[in-house]
């Protein structure tokens, strides 16, 4: 067991002087009332909730009568290559989903089909067409908002990403930013309800 000055020398190795002052448990909180992060957020979740941004502005695009899904691909270099949103009702096209529009999009930027060093972020759960189509594009990885439990295929509803057998297999972060994604959707069909 370590002493009180030994394991301050340890919380501020781990976490440097500012923040080795406050420890789980402090009484302080935000603003909002929720608990004051102790450790910082990890790095890959701070991405990715920054890359869905841009696909949440998308969303807000989409034009009227379309579900309001937004999807950017993002390149190597982390800048965003292509956004596009669902336009089945726009284009009047049973594939016209955000996710493979964007894929498209994106394959004909760079020029090549493989998306293997690009990540697709999306503000839904991709269906099986769409993550069939990112699993054919070799997309590294897919990020996305909302579950989808009856169509989501990244888990929800079926796995088609890591189906057995397959060939490619992305990594695949869901619940990204779900609160904001899931308002689009259930504004969406309230106004439909109307």
């Amino acid at each position: 067991m370590l002493d009180d000055a030994a394991a301050d020398a340890v919380q501020r190795r781990v976490l440097g002087d500012a923040e080795a002052r406050r420890v789980l448990g402090d009484a302080d909180a935000a603003a909002d009332g929720s608990p004051r992060r102790v450790l910082p957020e990890q790095s890959a979740l701070t991405r990715a909730r920054a890359r869905m941004e841009h696909a949440l502005a998308a969303a807000r695009d989409t034009p009227a009568g379309d579900i309001p899904v937004g999807a950017v691909v993002f390149g190597p270099d982390g800048t965003p290559i292509v956004a596009a949103t669902n336009r089945r009702q726009a284009d009047n096209d049973p594939t016209a989903h955000a996710e493979v529009l964007a894929l498209r999009a994106a394959a004909e930027k760079l020029g090549r089909w493989r998306l293997e060093d690009c990540e697709l972020v999306v503000t839904l759960e991709p269906c099986v067409m769409c993550a069939g189509a990112a699993v054919a594009a070799r997309v590294g990885s897919i990020v996305f908002g909302a579950w989808e439990p009856k169509t989501g295929a990244c888990g929800s509803y079926v796995d088609a990403v890591r189906a057995p057998g397959a060939l490619y297999v992305p990594e695949v972060r869901g619940g990204v930013a779900e609160y904001e994604s899931q308002r689009l959707i259930h504004s969406f069909f309230s106004d439909l309800r109307r």
